[in-house]
């Protein structure tokens, strides 16, 4: 097995349904690990890898992210079970709070506490799938059974008629340190929208900590760090830089109030104080193409991978140590073509 894995992002379909079938069939072909779909507030994440699951045979199918808010623990619960049994064992379970915008002004619920949430969600879920005996739950945001205002008193503790499998993988989304702590203590994997293979120290002592919560000995050969990494290939490196400067400045400038973003924390703590302050103030301020100007060349190398053949080999190098090193397991692939699939197939697996 290679020390580091290939995934391919295949996202949230655009106003008009559609999956990207035959990149997420050649990735397969190639020998790519995983395929990851995602929701925001249109297409699910979860009916497409249904039709991924029917025209593949090998690759993974997961989500990056289900909406936690959108959904019971036990609903996904039930989800997660009926697409591994439909595809043979290939789901993983990425999840997520997503952010207060879409969980109170899209699905009409509190955001609450997203920590508190991501740890009672999966202890759930867990415990659905191991099917030990009827699931019954007393935390702060879920009890099971109900037994709140409206109650009718009938509830009883449940065993999930469908067996899943216990093993099944558990992602989380996260960048932040309590986030990065929650991840190591619960799950078995952390998606970081983006990272530098180089600043694994951002991460390190929070993972650990959360690991040592936990306790049994985890530690990150049992863990996957998954980040998200696009990839352009083109002569022009100034040109090839633009897709990734758009989703930074969208991310480090607008997905937050000023003060509330966790990208533009993130951002800083990556070492690019002054420019997330400047991105942040040009893209609430409606600047949104200066603000997208504002993203530093150096950020975009440091978590993408974009230029010349030559130039994406040279940077690979720093994400193959990091997987030498057990810093990232899986490098999750967005929006690359198949010249850019084919070669890191041939350089990493």
């Amino acid at each position: 097995m290679p020390d580091m894995r290939l995934g391919l992002v295949a996202g949230y379909s655009g106003s008009a349904m559609s999956v990207p079938i035959q990149p997420i069939q050649e990735a397969e072909s190639l020998g790519f690990d995983s395929v990851w779909s995602a929701e925001a507030y249109g297409s699910d994440a979860v009916t497409p890898l249904g039709y991924i699951a029917a025209k593949t045979t090998r690759i993974k199918l997961g989500t990056a992210i289900m909406q936690m808010p959108a959904r019971s623990p036990a609903m996904t619960a039930m989800t997660a079970m009926t697409l591994d049994g439909m595809s043979g064992g290939r789901f993983v379970l990425g999840l997520g709070p997503s952010g207060p915008q879409v969980v109170e002004g899209w699905h009409g619920v509190a955001y609450g506490k997203p920590l508190t949430r991501t740890r009672e969600y999966i202890q759930i879920i867990r415990k659905i799938l191991a099917r030990e005996e009827p699931v019954s739950f007393d935390g702060e945001i879920y009890q099971l059974p109900y037994a709140g205002a409206g109650a009718t008193g009938l509830g009883k503790p449940l065993k999930s008629i469908l067996h899943g499998r216990a093993d099944m993988k558990i992602y989380t989304a996260s960048i932040s340190p309590n986030g990065m702590k929650c991840a190591g203590e619960v799950s078995d994997g952390v998606f970081p929208v983006w990272m530098n293979p180089e600043r694994f120290d951002l991460f390190k002592p929070h993972l650990e900590e959360g690991f040592a919560k936990v306790g049994g000995g985890k530690n990150l050969s049992d863990f996957d760090v998954a980040p998200f990494v696009t990839a352009v290939m083109g002569d022009d490196v100034d040109r090839c830089r633009v897709p990734v400067k758009g989703m930074l400045s969208l991310y480090i400038g607008g997905m937050g109030a000023r003060g509330k973003n966790f990208y533009n924390d993130y951002a800083k703590r990556l070492g690019y104080e002054e420019a997330a302050e400047k991105i942040q103030d040009l893209f609430l301020d409606g600047k949104k193409a200066e603000a997208m100007a504002a993203v530093p060349d150096a950020l975009v190398d440091d978590i993408a991978l974009c230029g010349p053949r030559d130039r994406i080999l040279d940077r690979l190098e720093a994400w193959k140590e990091a997987g030498r090193n057990g810093h990232v397991g899986s490098m999750l692939l967005g929006g690359p073509s198949s010249e850019v699939m084919q070669l890191l197939a041939e350089n990493v697996l």
